[in-house]
């Protein structure tokens, strides 16, 4: 069962509430003509500024997330927040503004908010239903053209609100930006804590917000470099066993944990394919390292590349037809690109100085990198052009893309790890909050 579903139509007639609930499965509102999509990447020079006022609800309830006055003002908040992290949108209100009748929902006071300043408007509601489940209504509006843009709703359990309310944020970033949004995802990460030489590094989940924080490991093994699954039913994670790294693969339903391949050698540096049948890895054989390919489900790897040095690094373009990794083949940690059966291998990168755990965009057109000299978060097109430095100062590395391809997570910090994230087109930067250190994040896809 999907957790949310568009609410259901109801007859014009109906009475108000019904009427809300209602319209949310019907088409979208057309926006008027000169309403055009933010061009992401295109120049956007300024935030564009949206009014969130609290959200109300038709009868004060109690429910096991809390009562829904006060789970309309979170919604709000978290609506607000992620449009302001996105470095798109500068969020007017919650607080500060005047509060909304749940009868204005559908009705904007169009004449006070254009005093606001602001150029669209985030409504909506939160109600209890009678089968325990909650009502989350989101209505976006033109302020100057007073037209209403787009609507959803969401019906969920009281324990799945906050994803209502990131999916509301999506809606909204979707609409005014022409993009899918990322706010309704996951990070797996590794949690360090205790001295340099006694570190404890355990596999930790949380929202892309930092809510929701647990735990998957309990400090039993080392962890380093852990990835999502595309269709987010299992995680890889390197580990040492003996002194020995190797690639553990979790499940995420059952908590259990495997090998990636039986045999032992050191494996390393994995990374699942588009489709999540397939992960490439790095195995050091006779003492050369080379990357493999092996199904999620086991059998025996299949070698892709076959040079001098140390090839790992690999990640799958979008269409799963290539393969971007690093390299020291040449003298130096470059990157290549590859056809995702190994051949066509070519040095893509030659700003000089080193490159590695390079990343290849969910969109397809860039590849992000850590430049090495310095330790710099970056970007570049698939064959090498276009190179940019995305993060200011040193000490960032190991960049993982956000869903749509707007924003990459990476880790910050010399001897204490936090976990940061920029916008490629803005430039803008925010830590992520995390309950200890953290490194080595990966950014989910939107959840299913």
């Amino acid at each position: 069962m999907k957790l949310f579903r568009l609410l259901t139509p109801v007859a014009a007639g109906l009475a108000f509430l019904s009427a809300t609930m209602g319209a949310a499965q019907q088409p979208a509102a057309q926006p008027p003509e000169e309403d055009e999509p933010i061009r992401v990447g295109q120049g956007v020079t300024a935030a564009i500024p949206v009014a969130v006022p609290l959200m109300p609800t038709p009868a004060e309830t109690g429910t096991p997330a809390g009562g829904t006055g006060s789970l309309g003002r979170q919604v709000a908040q978290i609506v607000a927040t992620d449009l302001q992290n996105s470095g798109l949108f500068t969020p007017i209100g919650p607080a500060g503004l005047n509060s909304v009748s749940f009868q204005q929902v559908q009705a904007p006071d169009y004449s006070y908010f254009s005093t606001t300043g602001a150029q669209n408007l985030v409504q909506g509601f939160v109600q209890a239903n009678g089968n325990g489940t909650l009502t989350i209504g989101c209505y976006l509006y033109d302020v100057a053209a007073r037209s209403e843009l787009t609507r959803q709703g969401f019906v969920v359990q009281p324990s799945e609100w906050r994803r209502a309310a990131h999916r509301c944020a999506d809606t909204i970033y979707s609409r005014l930006t022409g993009e899918t949004g990322y706010f309704d995802t996951r990070i797996v990460y590794v949690s360090e804590t205790g001295p340099a030489r006694r570190r404890i590094k355990r596999l930790a989940i949380m929202d892309y917000d930092g809510a929701n924080h647990r735990f998957l490991t309990n400090g039993q093994w080392t962890v380093l470099t852990p990835r999502f699954a595309p269709d987010q039913r299992t995680v890889t994670f390197m580990t040492y066993e003996g002194d020995r790294p190797r690639v553990m693969l979790y499940d995420l339903s059952s908590g259990r944990t495997r090998p990636l391949v039986a045999e032992p050698h050191m494996t390393f540096a994995a990374r699942y394919s588009p489709d999540s049948r397939h992960i490439i890895f790095s195995m050091a054989v006779n003492g050369n390292t080379d990357i493999y390919r092996i199904s999620v489900g086991g059998g025996a790897p299949v070698r892709l590349t076959n040079s001098p040095g140390i090839d790992t690094g690999g990640s799958y373009s979008p269409d799963g037809r290539r393969i971007v990794f690093e390299s020291d083949r040449g003298g130096t940690q470059q990157l290549y690109v590859m056809n995702a059966d190994g051949t066509g291998q070519r040095r893509i990168s030659f700003g000089g100085g080193g490159y590695a755990s390079p990343v290849w965009s969910p969109r397809g057109d860039l590849v992000a990198f850590t430049r090495t000299s310095g330790f710099q978060i970056g970007v570049m097109t698939p064959d090498g052009a276009g190179e940019r430095i995305l993060t200011r100062g040193g000490f960032a590395e190991g960049p993982s893309w956000a869903p749509n391809g707007r924003a990459i997570m990476f880790t910050r910090g010399a001897s204490q790890g936090q976990l940061w994230y920029v916008d490629v087109a803005s430039g803008v930067t925010r830590r992520v909050q995390t309950p200890l250190e953290g490194s080595d994040p990966d950014w989910s896809p939107l959840l299913p």
